[in-house]
């Protein structure tokens, strides 16, 4: 049998991600790793420290060297906290420029000026890399090169120890270097970290703005079912209504109109209300003997499952719209129609209305009309379930609705409407 099907896929719900690293997260990470280097290399420094004491005014060591080591305790403790980090950092660079600059003038006169390494060349990296985090870029790049320039010539001089051009220039490319590849990382995180926050501040918007979309939409599904269900497909009745039959069915779908407005209007949205399924079949197999034209009831037992409330409004209204649709447009006198009702594993239910009428093609049926689209499908599936149409023209038609959404039970229903078939012939 050729059989037309339409279905509203679920949405697939993945594993929540982690949170993706943030620029706040890199800054964290960068000045810690920046404030242990320092407390490193400045303990590597005192020992030569230490050896060169006898060189400088006192008063001079004891304004710089408390000041220079002093701080980098205070940026190890802010970054840690994560409070003045940028500040601590950024004054740390500036006394270390200070002090290289004023290391000439300090020197005591006749004083044996030591011809190695100078103790503030251990700290010339740590200063540039401070500098990169807490100066912008263009600043952090003049420092980078303004100290180990400063540097170089002051060890040329005989108040830095005299030392050649080439050791000296050696000794400020390589603090140039390594300064320098520390400021490219520190660059390159915050670029990426950045490009991470705008890429989720812009899904962030999407994502609302698909939300806002979404419930437009159910609401709109919501009043657009209320339209056809409780007006349109009445007064469409009403006005056909020229037997007595057709008037005792528009009658009835006018009350229970009226009682889906009322039920409706009680119950708040998302409220949490659970019904039993047995109650639900029960009220699907109450309005199927209301209707004018017999409905074979294949009623099963449904346990003594639960489901939402918005879900049972939807499986019955939708139940209830099919069965209409079936009297309004299989066609008379000889078809057969039936309701079946029961449930499915774990905690759902299953309705199947069915009849051997004339069918239809779903392509055929014009966007505007909103019976089948909207009462039916988009109620299902705002509710998360899920609806299959099988018919053709001259095949009848079967409506399977399940919730919560799953593959339905296909071969079990045209089996139904096979054996319905052949028992009218």
């Amino acid at each position: 049998m050729a059989a037309s099907r339409t279905a509203i896929p679920a949405v697939p719900q993945g594993k929540q991600p982690r949170n993706p690293i943030s620029r706040e997260q890199v800054e964290r990470v960068i000045s810690r790793s920046v404030a242990g280097f320092g407390i490193v290399f400045g303990a590597q420094a005192i020992p030569w420290l230490l050896g060169q004491l006898d060189e400088a005014y006192p008063l001079w060591l004891w304004i710089v060297v408390p000041a220079l080591f002093g701080t980098l305790v205070i940026v190890a403790v802010s970054s840690v906290a994560q409070v003045w980090v940028r500040q601590t950092q950024g004054f740390f660079a500036i006394i270390y420029l200070v002090a290289l600059i004023s290391w000439p003038f300090a020197l005591l006169p006749g004083a044996e000026i030591f011809a190695g390494i100078h103790w503030l060349n251990y700290l010339i990296t740590v200063a540039t890399a401070m500098a990169a985090i807490a100066f912008r870029r263009l600043i952090a790049t003049i420092y980078l090169f303004l100290a180990p320039l400063i540097y170089l010539i002051v060890r040329v001089t005989p108040e830095g120890g005299g030392a050649n051009w080439e050791l000296a220039t050696l000794e400020a490319v390589y603090a140039v270097i390594l300064g320098g590849a520390i400021m490219i990382i520190v660059t390159m995180l915050r670029q990426a970290a950045s490009s991470v926050d705008n890429a989720q501040a812009t899904a962030l918007d999407r994502y609302s703005h698909a939300v806002r979309q979404h419930a437009t939409e159910v609401e709109r599904v919501q009043v657009d079912s209320i339209v056809h269900d409780s007006v349109l497909t009445t007064l469409i009745s009403a006005a056909r209504a020229f037997s007595p039959e057709a008037r005792a069915l528009a009658s009835t779908m006018a009350g229970n109109a009226i009682g889906h407005l009322r039920d409706a209007a009680l119950v708040s949205p998302d409220d949490g209300t659970m019904v039993r399924l047995s109650a639900v079949a029960e009220r699907i197999a109450d309005a199927a003997r209301t209707l004018a034209s017999p409905f074979e009831l294949r009623i099963k037992s449904v346990g003594t499952r639960s489901m939402p409330v918005q879900a049972a409004e939807a499986i019955y209204s939708a139940a209830v719209q099919s069965m209409v649709n079936s009297l309004q447009h299989a066609g008379e006198p000889d078809v057969t129609r039936w309701v079946a009702v029961r449930g499915v594993a774990p905690s759902g239910v299953e309705v199947v209305v069915g009849d051997t009428g004339v069918g239809f093609a779903m392509g055929d049926i014009p966007s505007e009309r909103l019976g089948v689209r909207v009462s039916i499908i988009e109620r299902v599936a705002n509710a998360g379930g899920r609806v299959v149409i099988q018919s053709a023209p001259g095949e009848g038609t079967i409506v399977t609705i399940r919730w919560p959404h799953g593959a339905p039970a296909q071969a079990s229903a045209l089996s139904g409407l096979l054996a319905a078939r052949e028992g009218t012939r």
